[in-house]
């Protein structure tokens, strides 16, 4: 039982977790890879708006009517000077209200209804001397209009003389809420999710959802120097677990954020971890399904198998109990083993058998081993007997024809040096000297860095004979055999060429023929022959080695034997 849970239950509920872990880390990434490209088209609707403005204060500057009004602070501008100004600034739509200042003190004012006496004190006045005229931009909680209830967003800087570049005075703009509004109106976001605008002092500079400007926040990538690997991660905002996404924006002193809540994300994961927990109890209860009706019935078969082979190791060959025909795994292991105890019994039977016959057959070899010494001992008396008769001829073919048997009976290994496959087939040709007298002659040509090669023995005998029996004895002219050898990169070429009438067409394609018996008739009875030679070279060698012939009518014919090339 403990087996089935380890191995069919946990692993389906660590698989189960995996992937539900896997997921929502997949859900978070591609939903902060969405926040960090949202938020890069907000940064740069953002960076238009305000450079919108800032071309227009940087043109508004140079304009000599500002220069004068600032040059000359003890003066108070003229009705038209006045008219002049509000023209270069108000015809943009998110200006609401602006104000002139020269050596701290105001000049000129429009829509402020309680314009700043003291630049000093403002938070943002060092900001805006050390920017040298390049404009500085404050938030609501930073400019104070979040404590007043009118947040809103400041543009300061400071003006130049366009001569000298002497400092003459600053500006001090006041957007309208709607600008930012405008940016961030058509940012994406995610189902509950909200986007913030924060400066690096954590003062929200832009909610979204309009409910925390002014306020302040503690990122920790608001802060200079803190590593971040990841433009994401998990904390919790306003008490809630969310996902926070951010990017630098244009501005280096403000950070664009995107919030999400966690739960909004993992609506999409919670199904999958439901199945998972569903898969993993229908596992538990297929697990003791299968345990109860199956694992148990064929542990008890194991058992039974397990004490039936005990059984057959001391002889005993006890069939198992079955149920007959069997229907499933364990049926099948106990019939397969009640037929295997079977057939061990019956081959243990025939081996016995087998073993007494075998010491018959040794007795009788053992005989028939005085046999060849018979022979050899007979041959000698006869060659004895010629010498004495000074018949020379009988003398050299009893002597051919010893040789010749001590080669093919005596040696008791398959393969021989190719040199003494060449001298038997000089003995045997010889012997066949004596009854075609002077109708062929034969040429035996062996390189003599190639007899020492082994090869199979007796395969270049029986080409030999079917030349002298089906090409030189129907011949009325000299018939010529000459056997060679020669060699290639890895194997050995053996051909034994004649000048005989060749083979005819018909007997050529039927050598093949397993039916075909009677051109080799001849030599079926020792067991040799051309189709011989060549299905023991394709048994020993393998392919491509065998014998090939080619011949036609009337130009003789060649057969050739390729073997590999065997060093002793």
């Amino acid at each position: 039982m403990l087996a089935n849970i380890l191995l069919v239950f946990i692993p389906v509920i660590a698989m189960g977790a995996l992937s539900y872990f896997k997921f929502s880390d997949a859900i978070e990434s591609k939903s902060s890879h969405f926040y960090s490209i949202s938020l890069l088209e907000t940064d740069r609707k953002l960076k238009f708006a305000l450079s919108e403005i800032t071309t227009i204060t940087s043109s508004a500057m140079t304009q000599p009517v500002i220069q004068q009004a600032l040059k000359n602070p003890n003066q108070i501008p003229s009705y038209d000077m006045k008219q002049e100004i509000n023209n270069l600034l108000i015809h943009h739509p998110m200006i609401e209200a602006f104000a002139f200042y020269a050596q701290n003190r105001l000049v000129y004012s429009y829509n402020m209804q309680d314009a700043l006496t003291d630049l000093r004190r403002q938070p943002w006045h060092a900001k805006m001397e050390a920017a040298e005229g390049r404009p500085v931009w404050s938030g609501p909680e930073e400019n104070g209009s979040a404590a007043a209830g009118r947040p809103a967003l400041v543009h300061a800087r400071i003006v130049k003389d366009y001569y000298s570049l002497e400092n003459i005075g600053s500006i001090v703009i006041y957007m309208k809420p709607d600008l930012l509004d405008q940016v961030f109106w058509e940012t994406a976001t995610l189902e509950k999710g909200n986007i913030l605008l924060a400066s690096r002092d954590g003062s929200i500079v832009y909610d979204k959802s309009g409910e925390h400007i002014g306020e302040r926040v503690d990122f920790p990538f608001l802060q200079e120097g803190v590593p971040s690997e990841k433009n994401y991660y998990i904390d919790r905002y306003l008490n809630v677990k969310s996902l926070i996404t951010f990017i630098p924006s244009h501005n280096p002193e403000w950070r664009l954020i995107a919030i999400t809540p966690t739960k909004s994300l993992q609506a999409e994961s919670i199904p999958l971890r439901n199945t998972a927990l569903l898969l993993g109890v229908f596992s538990l209860l297929t697990a003791l399904a299968f345990d109860r009706f199956y694992v148990r019935r064929l542990v008890r078969s194991i058992s039974s198998t397990v004490g039936g082979m005990r059984r057959v190791e001391q002889r005993n060959f006890t069939l198992i109990p079955g149920s007959g025909q069997p229907h499933d795994e364990s049926d099948m292991l106990v019939h397969g083993f009640n037929r295997m105890s079977s057939q061990i019994q019956d081959l243990l039977k025939q081996v016995e058998a087998e073993q007494s016959l075998k010491k018959e057959a040794e007795l009788q070899a053992l005989v028939a081993q005085i046999n060849p010494h018979f022979i050899y001992n007979s041959l000698e008396s006869i060659n004895s007997m010629a010498v004495l008769q000074g018949n020379k001829d009988i003398s050299r073919m009893v002597v051919s024809l010893g040789r010749l048997l001590r080669i093919s009976i005596s040696e008791n290994k398959e393969l021989i040096p190719l040199s003494t496959e060449f001298e038997h087939v000089r003995h045997y040709l010889n012997i066949q000297k004596f009854r075609f007298e002077d109708q062929f002659e034969y040429e035996l040509d062996l390189p003599e860095q190639l007899g020492g090669y082994m090869t199979q023995k007796l395969i270049v005998q029986p080409l030999v004979e079917n030349a002298l029996y089906h090409a030189i004895e129907p011949m009325k002219m000299l018939g010529k055999i000459r056997i060679r050898a020669s060699e290639g990169a890895n194997e050995l070429w053996i051909d034994v060429i004649d000048n005989g009438p060749g083979f005819d067409a018909s007997v050529l394609a039927s050598l093949w023929d397993r039916d075909y018996q009677a051109e080799v008739k001849k030599y079926k009875d020792s067991g040799v022959g051309l189709r011989n030679v060549h299905e023991r070279l394709r048994i020993r060698f393998g392919q491509p080695y065998g014998m090939m012939i080619c011949s036609s009518p009337e130009t003789g014919s060649i057969i050739r034997l390729r073997v590999p090339k065997i060093k002793p």
